[in-house]
């Protein structure tokens, strides 16, 4: 039976112990997180274990009763699973997201004695009961959730955008194949989900070597790599450095000085769209590329971020520079946005009255 077990879950359990090693060697992630993903591959392990079980002696015809239990297991740790990965991966969520499933368990335990959900033949053939398709609808609610939530939370470019497709790409399958495969697609579900979170896990950690653990933007490394890889496509360029940090970090601490970084950061982010890239190259540096934008979209840009920080209270110094078809080098563009930027700056320091070598 064991040797059955490795043979049909060998590439699962591959999957499982290269996660393990790469959640033992990561430095990126809060230490809560990594002991969620820890929790949620355990859980996939037991949920192969449990799927092999109950096909083995449906195989062999026996111990009906014993298989009916662990559909009820199965049927509910499914959009379990689903929502273990929301709690883990979803930065705001909380633990009434297991609601749903909590009651969907109690449902699929009552359906082992009335069959309201399933029950199993003296033939042993599986008979779907009026609410036989409930556990389906839950996975793929939840699966619709949490892709919601994961592009809501992204920064909407395509680094973040196609790993999340791939995600979705993966429990759709979940939804579809059922119904196309059959009863053996069972079989293979645990090994999906491992491959996509996997995937989409190391998908992520690249994209964490790339942003600013702050603010979450892109960080200066990331910076040098794109105006060295794609510069013939960069049509804008625009500096912003923020006013009066020196004092907020003297007058109210560096925790508070960090939240306010923090909140223009995300001044630029709700401002900016597909084509332009935010980076956070220094304290209270940032750097907005611009890929084939027009001028006139780069004047509406920086309009929305000066009304988003007015909103939020706050003040930076904006520069910028415009060369449609590449007509300017990087440097140079660069050069000229923070001119005016500086320009700026030392204009609202003037009109403020204030030392500017002090803030």
């Amino acid at each position: 039976m064991l040797k059955e077990y490795i043979m049909q879950n060998w590439a699962t359990i591959l999957v499982i112990i290269a996660f393990a090693i790469l959640l033992k060697t990561t430095v990126f992630l809060e230490k809560k997180i990594i002991n969620r993903m820890y929790f949620l591959i355990f859980t996939i392990f037991v949920l192969s274990i449990i799927v092999f079980i109950e096909f083995y002696y449906n195989d062999l015809n026996k111990y009906r009763e014993l298989r009916t239990v662990l559909m009820s297991i199965r049927y509910s740790t499914t959009p379990f699973i689903i929502a273990m990965i929301i709690f883990t991966l979803v930065k705001k969520a909380r633990w009434y997201v297991f609601i749903p499933v909590i009651t969907l368990a109690v449902i699929n335990i009552i359906s082992i004695f009335t069959g309201i959900v399933f029950s199993v033949s003296e033939e042993n053939v599986l008979i779907r009961g009026p609410l036989g398709y409930l556990p389906y609808i839950a996975v793929g609610a939840y699966s619709v959730f949490l892709v919601y939530i994961l592009l809501k939370q992204s920064n909407k470019q395509a680094t973040e955008v196609i790993p999340i497709i791939f995600l979705c790409f993966a429990f759709a399958s979940g939804l579809i194949l059922p119904f196309i495969l059959g009863k053996n697609y069972s079989k293979i579900f645990c090994s999906t989900i491992i491959i996509a979170l996997f995937v989409y896990y190391v998908f992520s950690i690249l994209q964490l070597t790339k942003k600013d653990s702050l603010t979450g933007l892109f960080n200066r490394q990331a910076y040098y790599a794109t105006i060295q890889n794609n510069s013939k496509d960069i049509t804008g360029v625009i500096s912003i450095d923020m006013n009066g940090l020196k004092t907020i970090n003297d007058t109210y601490g560096h925790a508070i000085g960090d939240k306010a970084l923090v909140s223009i950061a995300s001044c630029f982010t709700s401002a900016v769209k597909s084509k332009q890239l935010i980076y956070r190259v220094g304290g209270d540096e940032f750097i907005i590329i611009c890929y084939k934008t027009t001028e006139e979209e780069i004047k509406e840009l920086i309009l929305k971020i000066e009304n988003n920080l007015i909103e939020e209270n706050y003040s930076c110094a904006l520069g910028y520079s415009y060369a449609p078809n590449g007509a300017k080098s990087i440097d140079d563009m660069v050069k000229k946005s923070d001119d005016m930027m500086y320009s700026n700056k030392a204009k609202y320091y003037s009109s403020s009255n204030m030392d500017r070598r002090k803030e």
